[in-house]
């Protein structure tokens, strides 16, 4: 069976497409990851100025509320304008994140809408499959290259943090706009750290994802046989097609025979059949063929009286060089004019 077989051929367009309509693509989670990021970070610059004038009004009006008596209607009130606050500053970053998770998964494959990644299948119930999926070599490089991420980047991430924590004894003597500045300018900094590690990573990851995907749509010999048998038809199927073709062109071919002026033979093995059209300028071979095709045309030219001329030179000529329904070459035209005279003086006509 195809499935036992060694699959040692590269996948085929065709295998590729269908993967793809099944939703299978080759999918890198930190290049999108890099996408992300970088967009987030260039929203978070863009949009700083706007997230820094609600959250400086949140202080303010927090600021505002000392002293203040607290009733029911006061913490309503405070709920709804920090949840509203937190909302103009979330959403934008949100929205852009989104955008860049959309961005970031056509940019590697391109846009891709399919159904059937969600669609129920019972296979996906089988619990021994299930087990091999969990314990499998795929699974076990794809956990140690998540343990080895997270730690190095959090790692990293850790020794930025902790030279900033130095400083926060001196930011908190700051102003609270030099202070969201601070806080800007350090997230900055984190965050272009982030994004050249995470960078490497996505390099990296990229060039594994591609290679086992390609590994997993690897076919055998058998496999691509059986989609070209597929894809071209069954040659047994396409053979009989030509047969029957080739019947129905033959059939057409000698039907035409009767009507033919003259056949021209080399005696045994050629016959081709000559038909002389005023309108073409120059005689039309209608009919030809060789050995068992060339003894039927020449039955029926006998039985229908048409005369047979032996010339074994022209008859091989024209079986060689003029195709069925086609005018003969110039170079031909004397020596079939000859023979077409000699025709017609036999049946008393004129050219």
């Amino acid at each position: 069976m195809a499935d036992d077989q060694e699959k040692t051929e590269e996948p085929t367009d065709k295998k590729i497409q269908d993967a793809r309509k099944e939703g299978n693509v080759p999918k890198s989670q930190d290049a999108s990851g890099v996408i992300t990021l970088f967009i987030a970070i260039l929203s978070f610059l863009m949009l700083f100025p706007y997230m820094s004038s609600h959250m400086i009004f949140l202080f303010k009006y927090y600021f505002s509320l000392i002293g203040v008596h607290f009733d029911k209607a006061l913490m309503i009130d405070i709920a709804i304008i920090t949840i509203r606050e937190f909302l103009f500053i979330i959403l934008p970053i949100a929205i852009a994140i989104a955008v860049a998770g959309v961005v970031a998964a056509i940019s590697q494959f391109g846009f891709l809408f399919t159904t059937d990644a969600i669609q129920p299948k019972l296979n996906k119930l089988d619990p021994i499959k299930g087990m091999k999926n969990l314990v499998s070599m795929k699974k076990l490089i794809e956990g140690v290259k998540i343990t080895f991420k997270s730690f190095t980047t959090l790692g990293i991430g850790f020794l930025f943090f902790f030279f900033y924590i130095e400083e926060l004894p001196t930011v908190a003597l700051f102003g609270l706009g030099d202070q969201l500045e601070w806080l800007r300018d350090k997230a900055i900094i984190l965050s272009l750290v982030m994004l050249f590690i995470i960078f490497v990573f996505a390099v990296i990851d990229i060039i594994i994802v591609r290679k086992q995907y390609f590994d997993g749509l690897k076919m055998s010999v058998q496999e691509v046989k059986d989609e070209m048998k597929n894809m071209e038809g069954d040659p047994l199927i396409k053979a009989k097609i030509r047969q029957k073709q080739m019947e129905i062109s033959k059939n057409r071919m000698m039907s035409e025979v009767p009507n033919a002026d003259v056949i021209i033979t080399n005696p045994t093995h050629y016959a081709v059949a000559l038909k002389y059209e005023e309108s073409k300028g120059a005689p039309i071979l209608v009919a030809k063929g060789k050995d068992n095709l060339a003894q039927q045309i020449k039955k029926v030219a006998r039985e229908n009286s048409v005369q047979i001329i032996q010339n074994p030179p022209l008859a091989r000529s024209l079986y060689a060089e003029v195709e069925l329904e086609r005018t003969i070459p110039e170079a031909l035209f004397v020596a079939v004019a000859e023979v077409l005279a000699m025709v017609y003086k036999t049946n008393k006509k004129k050219i």
